[in-house]
């Protein structure tokens, strides 16, 4: 498997699966061929439509987690990490705010969530996007460490 092979017109596997955890720790990430026609949902219907419409690199902070990887960042037991259906991501330069709520308005998504944003802070946080071949919830959630609410919260 080409870890620089592109999934997409904008984005590579490596992009994907890269994780300086991962690296510190000799966990191989690579997925299961059956994990990459996720990650190309994901990149096809999430990333390629936000770069396109701000114009502008996305930053992505996690994507495929396999099971040691996860467990070792204390990752949710039921992430869709693992099954490379959602990835976290940030545009430089722009508030995950406004990203979050640009997605919420235009794209099909399973699960939407703001993460550690700080009112007034811009770039604090993270987003977080899932997708599903079916059967999406369209949940949005913002998440502060332990505080979970429902909807995006600026």
């Amino acid at each position: 498997m080409d870890i620089h092979a592109k999934l997409t017109p904008h984005f590579t596997l490596n992009e994907l699966i890269r994780s300086a955890r991962a690296s510190e720790l000799g966990i191989d990430n690579t997925p299961p061929k059956y994990v990459l026609n996720n990650l190309i949902q994901v990149c096809t219907h999430i990333l390629e439509p936000v770069r396109a419409h701000f114009e502008r690199p996305v930053r992505i902070n996690s994507g495929y987690r396999c099971l040691a990887l996860n467990s070792a960042i204390n990752g949710s037991q039921t992430s869709q990490h693992m099954t490379g259906q959602a990835v976290d991501f940030e545009i430089d330069g722009l508030a995950n705010y406004d990203l979050a709520l640009w997605i919420s308005t235009n794209l099909t998504f399973d699960q939407l969530i703001l993460e550690n944003y700080v009112s007034g802070k811009p770039n604090s946080g993270w987003v977080h996007c899932s997708l599903k071949t079916d059967q999406n919830r369209t949940q949005l959630l913002t998440i502060n460490g332990r505080n979970k609410r429902s909807g995006l919260i600026k």
